[in-house]
């Protein structure tokens, strides 16, 4: 069967090669954020760093531009070429992710990753909507749940690569090796993944109108509010998960004695394990059960964050690796349903030439307060544990943040209702 980049006719040979290829690309989104957290120690080991330094490092100095700077190109892609825009974002995180192995200092060290948050602003959202716009709605939430894996995977591949190179060479050499992989694969995924003609997508003149300003985009999503309740309650949760993703490493070092590699080898089986498990899961669930109500959609995540709770508290606090180890395995699965079911409702919440600029505008709020401030308020409660505490308090700081899994679960069931009227289609 002939490949086809027309969304109209592309085979559903061709839409797999896309969502393959997307699929690579956002597996390098999280791999690039996930090696600084596998090599805290020795990062700040060499460079006399505190854990909120190393907080900073890993959520706003990221967060702050990838954050702002998401709704403007997800403006660009949706008035130009998604493709183009996803090539060009992928390139310089990559070049700048390869920089971060040559800092020395914390002042260089953040300026890089603002670097790399620039270029991963424009990633995500194009990529949301470029699914939304090769698949059929039935499978949406499943194609979306398939593109999310890059999640657990990338988060993976960064424990793991991340440890490896740093035991065998070094950590400077850990960040280049992934840096160079990323500006390799991009013109790679330009020549692949054609742009999806618009006019083949929806040529109803309420969706041409509505593409043509972001201000449009904005006071529709305003006006709703399941939107407003489901961003809140993915940062919540986002605040939880990246900072556990970046700290839990350091725990395992502290607390339980891990080597770096070990370390690496036991977190990179967990998020490999449950994160694709999960990941894949709520896609499925919201697939299968949300076409009868629209508020699974947000009831699914509600339910998976209140279990994932007391598994993670009673893995922190555990006395055993291998004990632990089973613990995390399911909320490491729980922790990221949620992606599939909302990042499909928020999809439902525009027309179709709204979707990048909509998912921007949700990535925003979701990022600047998840992933801005996840590794930086368990950092800092950290240090101010040490004196109580000594190595374990890094262990008692991730503990107590769980409790933001609470509230992200307490605002999703609070959109239940909003998200059915809010609905389009």
């Amino acid at each position: 069967m002939p490949l086809s980049p027309h969304v109209g006719t592309a085979s559903p040979r061709y839409r797999a090669l896309v969502l393959a290829m997307l699929l690579l690309v956002y597996t390098f989104n999280f791999l690039d954020r996930q090696i600084l957290g596998i090599l805290v120690a020795p990062i700040k080991a060499e460079l006399h760093l505190t854990d909120t330094q190393m907080g900073a490092l890993g959520g706003i100095a990221f967060a702050l531009l990838y954050s702002t700077l998401a709704i403007p190109l997800a403006v660009v892609a949706d008035r130009t070429s998604r493709s183009w825009v996803i090539t060009i974002s992928l390139t310089i995180w990559s070049a700048f992710t390869a920089l971060c192995g040559i800092a020395t200092g914390f002042w260089q060290f953040f300026a890089f990753r603002l670097g790399v948050g620039v270029g991963e602003a424009g990633g995500v959202a194009p990529s949301y909507a470029m699914i939304a716009d090769y698949f059929p709605p039935h499978q949406r939430a499943r194609a979306l749940s398939i593109y999310s894996l890059g999640i657990p995977i990338g988060l993976a591949a960064g424990a793991l690569l991340g440890g490896v190179i740093a035991s065998a060479v070094n950590w400077r050499w850990a960040f280049v090796a992934v840096g160079v992989a990323g500006v390799v694969i991009a013109p790679i995924f330009r020549l692949v993944v054609k742009e999806p003609p618009r006019e083949a997508v929806d040529t109803s003149p309420t969706a041409k109108d509505a593409g043509v300003s972001v201000w449009t985009v904005f006071a529709l999503l305003a006006a709703k509010p399941s939107f407003w309740l489901m961003s809140f309650a993915a940062a919540f949760s986002s605040l939880c998960g990246y900072g556990l993703a970046f700290w839990v490493p350091s725990v395992l070092i502290r607390s339980f004695g891990f080597s770096l590699l070990t370390a690496s080898q036991y977190i990179g089986s967990l998020l490999l394990i449950g994160g694709t498990i999960g990941v894949f899961a709520g896609g499925w669930l919201a697939d299968r059960l949300g076409g009868s109500d629209r508020g699974t959609y947000a009831k699914l995540p509600a339910i998976a964050w209140l279990i994932t709770v007391p598994l993670f508290a009673a893995g922190l606090m555990s006395g055993s690796p291998l004990l632990a180890w089973f613990l995390f395995l399911v909320p490491n699965g729980l922790n990221i349903l949620w992606l599939g079911p909302v990042i499909t409702a928020v999809q439902y919440l525009v027309p179709p030439p709204m979707r990048a600029t909509a998912s921007a505008s949700f990535l925003f709020i979701n990022n600047l307060i998840g992933l801005g401030l996840g590794s930086l308020i368990m950092g800092r409660l950290s240090d101010a544990m040490t004196a109580q505490h000594g190595a374990d308090a890094l262990r008692y700081s991730t503990t107590y943040a769980l409790g933001f899994y609470i509230v992200a679960a307490a605002l999703m069931l609070l959109a239940v209702r909003p998200l059915r009227r809010d609905w389009i289609g």
